[in-house]
């Protein structure tokens, strides 16, 4: 059993090191976005996709403790000897997937690690692939970029935010009020990099209406944005339930926490 965050750390680190080793030759390459199967999540998988997802399977298989792993690519599985799982992993092998393969640098591994029956996140774990920078918390107060505390930005005035917004087809004007409320609109291709942006203070806010995002999309981003001191909510600005399936998806609002009501009333006006 993983008893501590430096031992989280090193096992994610050694994760994402294999997924980036695995992805390097074919990142912007011709065929990395050619689809080999149909993912667990009911979402093609592309090239690029399965040899990231292979590489940390590998490490997660060499690392010999009984784990639950819920990937996008594979569904929900067990590692390990034994049918008693130590802890879970939750894992998005390639979040942004048409960035890596199109060479936009901008794409991770996201890894939450959580209690057996996914009944609480322990440890989460983003690494921005195309240039190192990592994210990570743990149970204790504090989220970390690169190993320095971070924090959400102390903007209040909507009028002056920079958000990233999903909200396109069908769901337009569901954003449409938003997007004229702010100051600033950025829509970068990583869900999980995103969350771990709104953490760090590098955007303020970020909203997806879509009702698209699973549990593994996410899992470690939002621990990692509540921990650094961020608010995470429905669109109804309810607590955001996660269900543990992967085929169940749904709407979030997340925010550095001084105007998520103003975020709110601006997306229900649309």
């Amino acid at each position: 059993m993983i008893q501590s965050n430096k031992d989280y750390l090193k096992l994610c680190d050694l994760a994402s090191q294999a997924a980036a080793d695995a992805i390097e030759d074919m990142v912007g390459s011709s065929d990395a976005y050619t689809t080999v199967y149909m993912g667990a999540d009911g979402t093609p998988t592309k090239k690029i996709d399965a040899a990231a997802e292979d590489a940390i399977f590998t490490i997660l298989k060499d690392d010999g403790r009984s784990m639950r792993l819920l990937s996008e690519e594979a569904g929900d599985i067990m590692i390990g000897e034994g049918d008693k799982p130590d802890f879970s992993i939750i894992l998005d092998p390639l979040d942004g997937t048409y960035n890596a393969a199109f060479g936009i640098p901008f794409y991770c591994v996201s890894i939450a690690i959580a209690k057996p029956d996914l009944s609480g996140t322990t440890f989460g774990y983003v690494q921005n692939l195309a240039n190192g920078d990592t994210y990570h918390a743990g149970v204790s107060k504090g989220s970390y970029l690169n190993g320095k505390s971070i924090s959400p930005s102390g903007n209040s005035d909507i009028h002056e935010f920079c958000i990233s917004v999903y909200g396109y087809r069908p769901h337009v004007e569901r954003t449409s009020m938003l997007c004229k409320g702010v100051r600033r609109i950025r829509v970068l291709g990583s869900v999980a990099l995103e969350l771990c942006y709104v953490a760090s203070g590098r955007m303020d806010a970020f909203v997806d209406v879509r009702r698209a995002l699973r549990l593994t999309d996410v899992a470690a981003g939002i621990f990692i944005l509540e921990k650094a001191g961020g608010m995470v909510s429905n669109e109804l600005g309810d607590p955001l339930k996660l269900p543990n399936g992967l085929m169940n998806r749904v709407d979030m609002v997340a925010s550095n926490g001084h105007a998520h009501i103003d975020i709110l009333k601006l997306n229900s006006r649309g």
